[in-house]
């Protein structure tokens, strides 16, 4: 039990610092790697012929595209 509560204070502690950190700097938390743009991926589906469904979803993007164009909403 003694491991638990230790663990549970210094994950405590953790946040507090975070916390305190965000609050000094007003700067959102980031990450250091930069993520899929330091893999030169432009995109989370970066590939050369997209599954079904994403060529469905983006089919449907078009759609409403074109519909907003039309109706001038855009």
């Amino acid at each position: 039990m003694s491991t638990f509560i230790a663990a549970f204070v210094v994950l405590l502690t953790f946040f507090l610092l975070m916390s305190i950190g965000y609050i000094v700097k007003r700067k959102a938390v980031e990450g250091s790697c930069g993520g899929l743009g330091a893999l030169g991926i432009e995109k989370a589906c970066d590939c050369d012929d997209p599954c079904d469904r994403r060529k469905r979803r983006m089919e449907k993007e078009a759609a409403r595209k074109e519909m907003l164009e039309k109706n001038r909403i855009i």
